[in-house]
């Protein structure tokens, strides 16, 4: 793929929220740019080439076909968009939208603060944890179920414990959209069960993606293959993590999965090789293409000759 089928994220935007939960100081997050012709370009970029398109003497493979309506490939450090197809189609993203939760529980804080469950916690379907009122863990604790199993009671519980009621939460989380830019997002819950007005895109999800890779925190937790976690009653549990390219790909290190039947099947991606890494984003695909969907985009990516 040339030069010419590849567009950027707009200019980066610094954020001192994000820089206080990660500790540190990432490079500030990926934001939208206004450019003519955008989305022909990355359309001729999602369609592949009859042959490898050859910069000098080195040949670079055309991006693979992907199952998924709504892809976007976009490298961490440059922001650069090496992919894209349906990019901006707004669309249900599933448990996806857990990142932002996993974003805005880091901008609160103190994740060592204990969590009292409530009985209201369980009040969603169909993946649960299992939380019993009166139950307490701390704020870390749970991010981590969060990103590892997706279970929605944990989600539910952050979000009241944050935003002092569901609605407050997702109210957190809009807020947190339009500040990194992302301008097709619309969030009415922590844990991505369906509901009318709620969508994003896989432009914008690349965005929060981009910054969730940045915060060692939820990059250990996406990253963590299994863990046991233990009830305050002395139960265990083998909590094995939903993103089965974790396993399969050995640089794959995240991100997140999704699945509804509005969503079809979702995987945020993520995978560093050679000093490279990448953000893989595939919306609406199905059970049997969406980890071949995520681990060709990641392979295509990270495995070319860099351009």
């Amino acid at each position: 793929m040339s030069r010419s089928l590849c567009v950027r994220f707009s200019a980066l935007a610094c954020f001192a929220a994000f820089v206080t939960s990660c500790g540190g100081n990432p490079p500030p997050p990926l934001k939208h740019r206004e450019l003519a012709g955008t989305a022909a370009r990355e359309n001729a970029a999602a369609a592949p080439s009859p042959a490898p398109v050859r910069v000098g003497a080195i040949p670079l493979t055309p991006p693979p076909p992907v199952v998924g309506e709504s892809a976007i490939v976009v490298d961490v450090e440059s922001g650069r968009v090496l992919y894209a197809k349906n990019a901006d189609q707004r669309r249900a993203v599933a448990s996806t939208q857990k990142i932002i939760t996993a974003l805005c529980v880091l901008d609160a804080g103190n994740l060592d603060k204990v969590v009292t469950i409530s009985a209201s916690d369980g009040a969603c379907e169909p993946t649960k944890l299992g939380l019993k009122a009166g139950e307490t863990y701390t704020r870390r604790e749970l991010l981590k179920v969060l990103m590892v199993k997706s279970a929605n009671d944990v989600g539910r519980a952050l979000a009241r414990d944050v935003g002092g009621s569901q609605e407050a939460f997702a109210a957190m989380m809009n807020r947190k959209c339009a500040a990194l830019g992302m301008r097709n997002s619309h969030f009415k819950n922590p844990h991505g069960l369906t509901e009318p007005d709620q969508f994003s895109t896989a432009r914008d999800m690349a965005i929060a993606a981009s910054v969730a890779y940045r915060s060692p925190i939820i990059r250990s937790f996406a990253a963590t293959k299994a863990f046991t976690f233990r009830f305050n009653d002395g139960r265990t549990r083998l909590l094995e993590n939903t993103n089965k390219v974790l396993k399969t790909l050995p640089y794959c290190d995240g991100m997140k999965t999704g699945t509804t039947n509005a969503s079809g099947r979702c995987l945020i991606s993520s995978g560093s090789l050679n000093g490279r890494s990448v953000i893989a984003v595939v919306l609406k695909s199905n059970t049997p293409n969406i980890w071949s969907d995520s681990s060709k985009l990641l392979r295509w990516s990270l495995e070319r000759p860099q351009s």
